[in-house]
């Protein structure tokens, strides 16, 4: 159990960071004091887009000036005429505490009041454009109502961290070099106290009881939540978000999940976000039309609309709100500890003709379809994380073929440490839902994927879209009976555990959910009853510890000395075998996957290099995993020469619908149909 933080104090940190401190005036006869954090510089670099650390001056900040507790308040309004803050301490009346315009023309609207402490619920009433009056919360609180209600929270973050091992060391843990298996979490669905009941909420902690435990259990060395920033709709899982520096209240408040975050680093778990910079929605309390005008989106509808969500996209144009989103990002590494951000829907970011026809997009300056500023603002964001923080990554959701989406901003990538691999995706699980007879004519969706594997460091994805909308269920994608379908979607993991690159399993589909995935249910956790399902977890279990153990997996898994394809000519068996390499060669891992239900006795494979010894150490075949145990290699593997000078020969057995991983233990002197002892 992680320990639990006393949350119900004064923070703290009640006076603030110099030296950004200042009053231009006080009068303790009026109820807002014209007060400030800000600086020139602060101002210059948030106009120009390079304020990455925004959340420590706008939003609510308590604080005691002159000796007296209040709250401070500033928000961007440029094209505001009055802004005041009204709450349950002056009866939302919008006359009683106006907000103070900064007169450098900075948009800017401040202010402390006396007396407004940590938990008091407010909003900003706006007169902006030709006298439209607003009420909308603060784009930067850390706290906000629970839904319907939409008000924000007077709240200054309070926690002890005691994370320290983890801090320190996650570079091993987090790196391109390091083993990655991620587990991704939608926290309302993946367990509720009524299964059925979509209002139904465990807190963080009862959520962080079960899953950290879970996660440890399955050897996952990641997990990602889906989008916890504040959002309206539950329907919207998330992307639909209005207060990105806020996680959201549905389960507790902020230091509650600061606390799971805690606990997973506290059992060797990594934390990475789902993060959504590329668009937000039209809820009045929220950022469109913030001021009366297009404060955060494009005013030109066909860079500023997004017509497959209903939504609007940021005007990475503006430095301001660069400054808004990069710091964004900063603030969940910064101040909550998180490991990672995924960022999503890059594709839309990237492209102006995003889900556009000709004639619904105007091309940039070049006559390209890149948002350039778009373009620029993903840099600035790589760049600002790689550099401020140690041992983490960003992870695109990019599904075109954009070049370098992956590789550094000094060799014209956009700097992300990870892409989602979508191709593989789609053609692994195409070729899955073939009858096997007729995979022997579509062997290339397997293999194709080490054509262009090297033009990126890819994450291999299972995630929550494939299983919904229609899509079905992993375990019914799989042809054939209950065991062929349960020994498919084995031999599919297998598949995806000994391919190249990061990996990323949707939760629920590791023990084989049978229904699509609903936000408004719990997972079928019943399932774990059955033998067939208990055992599909058990197999995604030891091939994630597997993972873990074997460098050969993992430590040049973006590095093209990783692998090397054995054998891609037996098309009509439907097997295919591959090596992975680690940094020395007794590292070897030989991959075999047999694709068709008919099993394959004594099979042969021929190798390069000395005679050698192998020893299997994983079959998902295994009666542990709902698999037959009739064909599993128990027995030292021997390569025996053939005759010619470097080339060796081992004989195995192939189950049914398999995936067999071998070990090299030893290099040895064996002459043919000798088995000497190993050397």
């Amino acid at each position: 159990m992680p320990p639990k933080n006393n949350t119900d104090h004064e923070p703290s940190n009640t006076t603030p960071p110099r030296p950004y401190e200042s009053i231009h005036f006080v009068d303790t006869e009026n109820s807002v004091w014209n007060y400030s954090l800000f600086t020139e510089e602060h101002i210059d670099n948030f106009k120009q887009g390079t304020l990455y650390n925004a959340y420590e001056f706008f939003g609510n900040k308590q604080l005691e000036v002159l000796g007296v507790k209040g709250t401070y308040f500033s928000v961007w309004a440029p094209n505001a005429t009055a802004v005041s803050v009204t709450g349950n301490f002056n009866h939302w009346q919008s006359d009683k505490h106006p907000l103070f315009v900064r007169l450098d023309h900075s948009g800017i609207w401040e202010g402390f009041i006396p007396h407004v402490n940590r938990g008091e619920v407010y909003k900003y009433h706006i007169i902006g454009f030709e006298g439209k009056e607003l009420d909308k919360g603060d784009p930067y609180a850390h706290y906000w109502e629970k839904k319907p209600k939409t008000a924000s929270i007077t709240w200054n973050l309070d926690f002890v961290w005691n994370d320290d091992d983890w801090m320190d060391t996650r570079e091993n843990h987090n790196s391109l070099q390091s083993p990655y298996a991620v587990y991704e979490v939608h926290l309302a669905s993946w367990m509720r106290p009524d299964p059925t009941n979509e209002e139904s909420y465990f807190s963080y902690w009862q959520i962080a009881e079960r899953l950290v435990p879970y996660v440890k259990e399955l050897g996952f060395t990641h997990v990602e939540i889906m989008p916890v920033m504040e959002f309206p709709f539950d329907g919207s899982w998330g992307y639909q978000g209005t207060g990105y520096y806020a996680p959201t209240s549905r389960f507790g408040h902020p230091e509650e999940f600061m606390a799971m975050i805690n606990y997973f680093h506290q059992e060797g778990i990594g934390v990475i976000l789902d993060w959504v910079p590329s668009h937000f929605p039209y809820d009045s309390h929220g950022l469109f039309m913030f001021d009366g005008t297009h404060t955060y989106e494009y005013a030109d509808m066909r860079k500023g609309y997004h017509p497959d969500w209903n939504s609007y996209i940021f005007n990475y144009r503006r430095g301001e709100v660069r400054s808004f989103l990069i710091s964004n990002a900063r603030f969940w590494l910064d101040k909550f500890h998180i490991d990672g951000i995924r960022v999503d829907a890059v594709s839309s970011i990237l492209k102006l003709d995003y889900s556009r026809e000709q004639g619904e997009w105007e091309p940039n300056e070049f006559g390209g379809n890149g948002n350039i500023e778009a373009i620029a603002f993903l840099k600035n964001m790589n760049e600002m994380v790689y550099r401020d923080f140690k041992g983490v990554q960003t992870i695109a959701e990019e599904a075109t073929n954009w070049p370098g989406v992956s590789r550094p901003t000094y060799a014209d990538g956009l700097g992300f440490g990870m892409k989602w691999m979508m191709g593989w995706m789609h053609d692994s699980i195409r070729y899955f839902k073939q009858d096997p007879l007729y995979r022997q004519f579509q062997q290339n969706q397997l293999t194709f994927s080490m054509m262009y594997y090297y033009d990126e460091n890819f994450m291999l994805p299972f995630s929550h879209d494939e299983v919904v909308h229609g899509k079905s269920p992993m375990i019914y994608k799989m042809p054939g009976d209950d065991w062929q379908k349960f020994a498919n979607l084995r031999l599919l993991y297998t598949y995806m555990f000994a391919h190249p690159g990061a990996k990323l399993l949707f939760m629920g589909n590791e023990f084989g959910q049978t229904v699509e995935w609903d936000y408004k249910t719990a997972l079928r956790w019943d399932l774990l009853e059955f033998d067939a399902h208990k055992g599909l977890k058990t197999c995604v279990s030891s091939l994630a510890k597997l993972l873990k153990q074997e460098p050969a997996l993992y430590a040049k898994q973006f590095d093209n000395q990783g692998f090397e394809w054995l054998d891609l000519n037996h098309r009509s068996e439907s097997v295919i075998s591959f090596m992975r390499k680690g940094n020395d060669e007794n590292d070897d891992l030989l991959i075999v996957l047999n694709m068709t239900p008919k099993e394959r006795i004594d099979w042969k494979i021929t190798l390069s290099g000395l005679p050698s010894v192998w020893k299997e150490i994983f079959n998902s075949d295994l009666t542990e995993y709902w698999g037959t145990g009739n064909y599993v290699n128990n027995d030292l593997i021997y390569a025996e020469n053939v005759g010619i000078e470097g080339k060796n020969e081992i004989n195995i057995c192939l189950p049914p619908l398999s995936g067999c991983i071998m070990k090299k233990i030893s290099s040895c002197k064996i002459q043919p149909h000798e088995k000497d002892t190993p050397t």
